[in-house]
């Protein structure tokens, strides 16, 4: 197996000070008139919704929670464990979809700048508020929300090409 491929199955997280410091480098690196390459949002959007996820977790906004399927604890298995980037396409909750019920864009900057704070209150410790169910996979522990912010942050950067 090739180094570039036993890098890319390391499990990278936010609890992880060189892969946050890599996440804070490309959200610092996306520009309001990135191209996507999947999906409906622009990356302005795109920025609101990262931050309304954050919000989320860490109590500053309510979500209904998704429907129950079977297989839940094998799927947040898959979607945490398993080192493959996540699906195209995947619904989210209409309470963090920016074009249904998420937070609006207002200045680019400020928005950025608003995700910086809540993905630091998200990665400080001692944390400062309580875990929030996730709306799909449930209660999670440090260090599955830290895999779980990782990867959903990750995802939505690739999809602007970040």
């Amino acid at each position: 197996m090739s180094a570039a491929n036993i890098v890319r199955m390391r499990r990278k997280s936010l609890a992880d000070s060189q892969d946050r410091e890599e996440i804070i480098a490309r959200i610092r690196s996306i520009r309001p008139e990135a191209s996507r390459r999947w999906g409906k949002m622009n990356a302005h959007q795109m920025i609101c919704h990262l931050a309304d996820s954050f919000r989320v977790t860490i109590g500053e906004k309510k979500v209904s929670p998704a429907p129950r399927a079977h297989g839940l604890k094998l799927m947040k298995w898959l979607a945490l464990q398993l080192p493959t980037p996540w699906p195209h396409g995947v619904k989210t909750r209409p309470e963090v979809d920016q074009q249904l019920g998420g937070t609006a864009p207002t200045t680019f900057d400020l928005d950025r700048d608003e995700l910086m704070r809540l993905f630091q209150r998200f990665t400080h410790q001692p944390r400062d508020f309580e875990w929030q169910p996730h709306p799909m996979f449930g209660h999670m522990a440090d260090a599955e929300w830290m895999r779980w912010g990782y990867l959903h942050t990750d995802h939505h950067l690739r999809q602007f090409g970040m």
